[in-house]
């Protein structure tokens, strides 16, 4: 089946403004009606064995009840029924799909945007987001109409459930993947729930784990998700990890499917520290598989440098969790991420899981017996040079007079430590990027400068 071009769904999932269009009640109830049809002739028994199912779970947006009930009324109105589980991280969805044996789950989130916007995102009856020719099957029926004249009738028509201990399921999954013969006693964890879908679970773990915990952002009333708080905002985490004393701050995006981490000292950690510590410890536990690392192009060279040196290797996909986990998927790997704080450890998770992540860092530090910030001396992050430079037109880089020649030499030059060179048009901008890293200060500053010259001479704006 060729795949049609995208109309609404973007990287991850349909996402906008929340009651503008793609992110409608109108447009949320046909894509009901087209996720139902199309998941119920993936497999025509359902994997319960009666009426196909659908899990239904969100973050806190106020929108999050309009999207809700659009979906399952187009779900409903497909002979299939709806689980609703509530407020749940994205990972927790994923995760309650399977652990039910629904067909599909649906989440409702614009992870870590503003209470203003939503989104919607599937998953398959497997807990993995969907391939593309199955959105672009959904998509294609949201406009073609060619489900119009789908009407189940009378007994048919499917029934809407609440499921009351999907949270309580979540929770036990999630302290499964920390060890039974360890606990957090004695440890003072700070957490910020973003107020958002993890403002139940994640206390919950750590608290049932033995850890004396003090959270904030876990008061969510529909508009302040996000708000200067969580990991978009972790400048209050890590004043409040030192005004508390605590070993380590924990911060979750709205959905939950990332995490930042602050050490006792007040230092954050992004996700390519959190990569370092744990793939450097399951190298050395022999855990990690085919000994290699996952990230993407925007992981800094340092990483892939302390993993190369350890005994290990990374791979590196295009940006995006769902470039990461195909890549992991197609070889067998079990530990990927970016460096925003998505990270997936497959030994547990089919996505990625902000509280997993932080378990699994917890779990090294009570191993060890050793400080967050002792952990993340592991590695060392070389220096990089970003530069933006706008364009009037994106002319292939090869058709730009010595322009890839320039990116040739400097790549010679850096690479040799360790180094990299990545340049690339901004998808969304009309603007060039150029990232280079390395160990010399001088060369970066260097090929920064002539390469971004070249470009503009020939495309500046």
């Amino acid at each position: 089946m060729s795949i049609k071009p995208k109309k609404i769904f973007g990287t991850d999932g349909v996402r906008g403004t929340a009651n503008i269009e793609p992110v409608t009640a109108e447009t949320a109830l046909k894509l009901g009606r087209a996720a139902a049809h199309v998941f119920k002739n993936l497999e025509s028994q359902s994997r319960s064995r009666g009426k196909h199912r659908i899990v239904i779970g969100k973050d806190t947006r106020l929108s999050g009840y309009m999207l809700e009930n659009a979906l399952s009324s187009g779900i409903l109105s497909m002979g299939v029924d709806v689980l609703f589980i509530g407020p749940l991280p994205t990972p927790g969805v994923a995760y309650v799909t399977r652990s039910l044996r629904a067909d599909a789950g649906i989440v409702i989130t614009a992870s870590h945007n503003p209470y203003d916007d939503n989104g919607i995102k599937f998953f398959g009856a497997d807990g993995f987001k969907l391939p593309d020719p199955i959105e672009a099957e959904i998509e294609s029926l949201v406009f073609s109409g060619d489900i119009e004249s789908v009407r189940p009738s009378a007994t048919e028509i499917g029934k809407a459930v609440r499921i009351d201990d999907a949270l309580g399921r979540y929770i036990e999954y999630a302290k499964a993947s920390f060890p039974k013969g360890l606990t957090l006693d004695g440890m003072r964890i700070v957490v910020d729930c973003a107020n958002g879908a993890s403002y139940k679970a994640t206390p919950s773990v750590l608290r049932e784990l033995g850890a004396e915990i003090f959270v904030y952002g876990n008061t969510p009333d529909g508009t302040n998700i996000n708000k200067e708080c969580g990991s978009m905002h972790p400048q209050n985490l890590c004043a409040k990890v030192r005004e508390y004393r605590a070993d380590l701050g924990i911060a979750h995006d709205g959905d939950a499917d990332r995490v930042i981490l602050c050490d006792e000292t007040g230092a954050l950690l992004d996700g390519d520290d959190i990569m370092a510590v744990a793939a450097l410890d399951m190298l050395a536990q022999g855990t990690l598989a085919e000994k290699t690392l996952v990230s993407t192009v925007m992981s800094n060279a340092g990483l892939g440098a302390a993993v190369q040196a350890a005994g290990g290797k990374t791979i590196y996909t295009a940006v995006g969790d769902k470039n990461v986990i195909d890549e992991m998927l197609k070889c067998g790997y079990n530990l990927g991420g970016e460096e925003s704080g998505h990270l997936i450890f497959r030994d547990y998770s089919t996505t990625g899981d902000g509280l997993v992540a932080a378990l699994q860092v917890l779990r090294i530090m009570k191993a060890r017996g050793e400080s967050l910030s002792k952990l993340k001396r592991c590695w060392t992050r070389f220096p990089k040079q970003v530069t933006n430079i706008k364009v009037r037109e994106k002319r292939p880089f090869e058709e730009l007079d010595g322009v890839l020649a320039l990116v040739k030499e400097a790549e010679a030059e850096v690479q040799p430590f360790g180094g990299r060179v990545l340049l690339r048009y901004s998808g969304t901008e009309p603007k060039c990027r150029l990232l280079i890293e390395g160990q010399d200060l001088a060369a970066l500053d260097k090929w920064s400068r002539k390469i971004s010259e070249s470009i503009k001479r020939q495309v500046g704006a």
